[in-house]
């Protein structure tokens, strides 16, 4: 149906419009339908509104919650984003739902020329990296506002490491055997090395680190390997998504990772990145456990440029935060 004040498309159950906000209660009935065995359709109560579609298993039109425009996902498609208003929605396996958080970061680096010499830049860092861009050779390179989802991570992880003592340390024969014994008790004698000359031992200790993370992970399975691991974007610059933010032309484009998975591949990530600054702090690290809660993810899209080069022979990939004119992965 349409409104019948301005003519925006409308779901067949719409109240009110979405283009206008006009009542639609004195608009032309829709045509009537036979009678069901609950009696919708037929006279008594009006009709409740229609559940939520479900989830699509093929291509196939949905309605924009916000606009009431067709919508057409794609098989896989989990995020879709409306041409029209820019409105999202979030298909899973209970049906869809509108995205309430979705956010967008503009783009500083508009032009392919500023894009390559920033891929330059980061290619001919070092001394033996002097021409690298020069040799090789533009296949692409396309701007995008790709979608992530940014997923508030908090992490406990648990771990223990082997405490050094060295040179410093008092040697075995000037201790007592009550200060021993006692040492040893008090740390649990099993977990001590003495070295045969007596110059120290290592002790094993038990600690725990923590961290909160704003973890982005990317919407697109095509772009896996391209999943950032501990880059940032500037969140503090993103601002609510608006369609008429956008630069003349740009591509936005859909998702085919859900929120759920997205909090599971955070789990992971953020698992990772937590033993990695383990390992980095102590020495002779294990038995590495580590507990993230995840919250519900907003959706970022993040202006990206995606430059695709040969470099000797083998293909080169770069991505650049247009936000922060950066590179924040590259695959040489």
């Amino acid at each position: 149906m349409q409104c019948p004040k301005c003519g925006t498309p409308l779901p067949d159950n719409a109240r009110f419009c979405y283009g206008c906000g006009a009542q639609l209660g004195s608009a032309p009935a829709a045509p009537s339908m036979p009678a069901s065995p609950g009696g919708f359709g037929g006279g008594g109560a009006p009709a409740p509104p229609a559940p939520p579609a479900a989830a699509p298993t093929g291509p196939q039109e949905l309605k924009c919650h916000s606009c009431g425009a067709p919508l057409q996902p794609g098989l896989g498609d989990a995020v879709l984003t409306c041409q029209y208003c820019g409105a999202t929605v979030s298909i899973g396996g209970s049906g869809w739902k509108p995205v309430t958080q979705h956010s967008m970061l503009l783009p500083r680096v508009m032009d392919q020329d500023a894009a390559l010499k920033i891929v330059k830049a980061s290619m001919d860092t070092g001394f033996f990296h002097g021409h690298r861009f020069e040799d090789s050779q533009l296949v692409s390179a396309k701007f995008v506002f790709a979608p992530y989802w940014i997923v508030p991570s908090a992490a406990t992880t648990r771990f223990s490491y082997q405490q050094s003592m060295g040179p410093g340390a008092p040697p075995l024969g000037t201790m007592s055997a009550e200060s021993f014994i006692g040492n040893a008790m008090s740390r649990g004698g099993g977990n001590q090395f003495v070295p045969m000359g007596g110059g120290g031992y290592n002790q094993t200790m038990q600690d725990q680190m923590t961290g909160n993370y704003q973890f982005p992970v990317v919407a697109v399975k095509g772009y896996n390997e391209y999943q950032p691991k501990s880059y940032q974007f500037n969140l503090q610059e993103r601002q609510p998504f608006k369609k008429d933010n956008l630069p003349g032309g740009a591509t936005v484009l859909n998702g085919d990772v859900g929120e759920q998975e997205a909090q599971q591949a955070a789990r992971a990530y953020v698992a990772e990145l937590q033993a990695e600054a383990v390992r980095k702090k102590h020495f002779n690290v294990s038995g590495v456990q580590s507990q993230v809660d995840v919250a519900e993810p907003e959706l970022l899209h993040a202006p990206i440029w995606y430059v695709h080069l040969t470099h000797k022979g083998k293909p080169a990939v770069l991505l650049i935060d247009a936000n922060a004119s950066r590179v924040m992965l590259q695959n040489i």
